[in-house]
């Protein structure tokens, strides 16, 4: 039960959940403005256009409602074509269409501009690195120039007692002929 929790927690609390809830929550309040808009606003000024009162010239009534004899209790509902719905469904899908694009070239246009800079910083990087590399390599040279330099400078070994002792015997051959 600890493991089943423990993983619930790390997935909620990683950043695209995070992310993507409010995302959600935004989305619904940004959908609130746009119905508003287009209810309260656009839809009036369509309406207005025909030069109808409200949206009767906007529709088309293929049956009208049946009420029973009390004219209060519907029997059968109207069926009406309302061209002025699917308008307002279009603009607001238009407008809503509109602001995502703003939006997502929006962070497109800062996403471009963070890896341009990612990638100016990678290469500033780079070439820091070529040289330190560099650098390295050229004190290993000076290193093993001053290690030939130290062995032909050092003094040669002491010869050891049977070295000597073959020397003097050679020596004394070389006396005796």
């Amino acid at each position: 039960m600890k493991k089943f929790f423990k993983e619930f927690k790390e997935f909620i609390t990683r950043g695209n959940v995070l992310d993507m809830a409010v995302g959600i929550i935004v989305g619904g309040a940004f959908t609130a403005i746009v119905n508003s808009l287009v209810k309260n606003i656009l839809t009036p000024l369509i309406n207005w256009i025909p030069g109808a009162d409200g949206t009767s010239a906007l529709q088309v009534v293929l049956r009208d409602a049946v009420y029973a004899e009390d004219n209060v209790t519907v029997i059968k509902e109207a069926l009406v074509i309302d061209f002025g719905a699917v308008i307002s469904a279009i603009i607001t899908f238009l407008i809503t269409a509109f602001v995502l694009f703003l939006i997502i070239k929006t962070v497109n246009h800062i996403h471009a501009k963070s890896e341009k800079i990612k990638e100016e910083y990678r290469k500033k990087n780079k070439k820091a690195e070529v040289e330190a590399v560099e650098a390295v390599e050229e004190a290993a040279e000076e290193v093993k120039a001053a290690e030939e330099v130290a062995e032909q400078l050092a003094p040669a070994p002491a010869p050891t007692t049977e070295e000597l002792l073959a020397e003097i015997r050679d020596l004394l051959k070389a006396n005796n002929k």
